[in-house]
């Protein structure tokens, strides 16, 4: 995705956020990566383990694990940071 592009969709998926709930919330990320062990470590490590609740679940034959992260985020624009943060590993798919 394009710089213009990642920043348009960003834009839109916050003012979404902002317009279906009040702030703080509890919000549910999902992940797709490659069943990679380390990339399932990477993702998970951008999230705090006492204050997320992650779930991992692998496909049938081991080759993408999807990554559920539920926790409660302080604004929209946080929401969208993190997924910012966690598109730096390779082969990550944000749902």
């Amino acid at each position: 995705m394009s710089d213009q592009k990642s920043q348009e969709f960003y834009q839109r998926l916050s003012q979404q956020l902002a317009d279906d709930r009040s702030w703080p919330a509890t919000y549910m990320f999902k992940f797709i990566v490659p069943g990679i062990e380390e990339r399932i470590e990477a993702v998970c490590a951008f999230f705090d383990p006492a204050q997320a609740e992650i779930r991992i679940k692998n496909s049938s034959k081991g080759n993408y694990s999807s990554i559920s992260v539920t926790l409660t985020m302080a604004s929209p624009e946080a929401v969208v940071q993190k997924y910012q943060e966690v598109s730096a590993v390779e082969g990550v798919i944000s749902l």
